[in-house]
């Protein structure tokens, strides 16, 4: 299994200076490979295997390329590469697509070291901080808010300068199976152990066992973007103000994203840890965004980023995480069946067929539910009529507070 852990890094000037160049001079060699790449004949296109070939012969002709580590200047080359296949990708499934761009400094951000060239000291200064250094950098210290897992292994380390400024290490981890947790089986999971989530309008999320999260509360942030984009309309583009100005909003823009990011994290842990097994909707997240209401609130979500954070962290904890069809889980009757057509304003579930009364997504999430055995062949467990798994009045569930996930969701340290 692969994932990362992400850490803030505080260098030093002269190392922050040091990682400026050299992100400088990977952009540089990323727009050389570019540009190798589009001068080819079309029946000639080199591949990512001669590109790197090719390096040897790049760094006695531009002697700046040879102060770059042979790994890192690899991964460079590879990113160009990956970054065509998902061009290539796009275009197979109907996309009107153009040319990979040449990249800007503003957009060049970040630097990978694949394999070596890196070394990661934990045990240097405070408890709280650790060290990472990077060939023909230098040593940066980083707030080592979680240590590495023993069992997980280092493949690359990935360091990146955010638009306002602040620097991040990123270690991409690898862990085998075998010490995974084993998850429950399959044929051991009910409704006392498994969950259905509405990923919903009016809250979060909203369970099939009658618990709803709160909605992260962000009107004083969207407030002062607001503001600090005003300000910044009003410079002149290009200027030192300007430029003071844009790295305000985007320190706005970055704090909203941790925020949600941050709220994610929890809520996916305390799912997790509370059930054997958690079934979500599968989302169109693009038609979600196209359709009418606050596309803006819908995006900031996050819900495709959801949903991966809760895949991920069900295989370290050993938990069933499945996603199941999201159509029609808000028109049919979690009771009977029968597909009922609501607008979105209607947030009660009404069913005229078994006259099955309770909250809309409280309905969708019981489907959710449902669903989700039946995508792992066990069918609705005998003698469990739904009203005993959800609440018939909307009024019984469980409101957890934002508060309550940061507590009991939070991530070990």
């Amino acid at each position: 299994m692969e994932y990362s852990h992400r850490y803030h890094a505080y260098p030093t000037q002269e190392v922050a200076a040091r990682l400026e160049h050299h992100l400088n001079v990977h952009r540089q060699l990323y727009n050389h490979v570019r540009w190798d790449y589009e001068n080819s004949p079309e029946d000639d296109k080199p591949s990512e295997y001669d590109q790197n070939n090719k390096l040897p012969e790049w760094k006695r002709k531009w002697p700046v390329f040879s102060e770059l580590h042979s790994k890192a200047a690899q991964a460079t080359v590879a990113r160009f590469h990956r970054n065509l296949s998902n061009l290539r990708k796009k275009k197979e499934k109907g996309y009107n697509i153009g040319r990979l761009k040449r990249q800007a400094p503003a957009e060049y951000r970040s630097v990978t070291y694949n394999q070596s060239g890196f070394d990661l000291d934990e045990k240097r200064g405070h408890d709280k901080y650790g060290y990472v250094r990077f060939s023909k950098i230098g040593w940066v210290k980083l707030r080592y808010s979680r240590p590495i897992p023993d069992h997980a292994t280092i493949k690359e380390v990935t360091f990146k300068k955010e638009r306002n400024g602040e620097w991040f290490v990123s270690f991409g981890l690898e862990t085998d199976d075998a010490n995974l947790p084993e998850k429950p089986a399959v044929d051991s999971l009910d409704t006392s152990n498994s969950v259905g989530i509405d990923l919903g309008i009016l809250n979060y999320i909203h369970t099939s066992d009658g618990k709803t999260v709160d909605w992260l509360d962000l009107e004083d942030d969207y407030e002062r973007l607001c503001r600090e984009q005003r300000k910044l309309s009003r410079k002149e583009k290009g200027s030192n103000n300007y430029e003071k100005q844009r790295v305000e909003v985007a320190k706005v823009t970055r704090r909203i994203r941790r925020k949600v990011l941050d709220y994610q994290h929890k809520i996916t842990t305390w799912l997790v840890k509370e059930y054997d097994a958690v079934f979500v909707e599968d989302l169109n997240i693009q038609s979600m965004l196209q359709g009418d209401g606050n596309a803006r609130n819908k995006q900031d979500t996050a819900w495709r980023q959801f949903i991966t954070l809760l895949e991920y962290k069900a295989e370290l904890y050993g938990t069933h995480v499945v996603q199941v069809e999201a159509r029609g889980t808000t028109k049919e009757c979690a009771s009977c069946g029968v597909e009922t057509s609501k607008p979105i304003w209607v947030r009660e579930h009404s069913c005229p067929s078994c006259g099955f009364e309770t909250d809309r997504d409280a309905n969708a999430a019981m489907n959710v539910l449902k669903r989700g055995f039946s995508e792992l062949g066990l069918g609705w467990p005998e003698g469990t009529p739904v009203e005993t798994v959800t609440a018939t009045d909307a009024a019984d569930f469980q409101r957890v507070s934002a508060s309550h996930v940061l507590e009991t969701g939070s991530l070990p340290s």
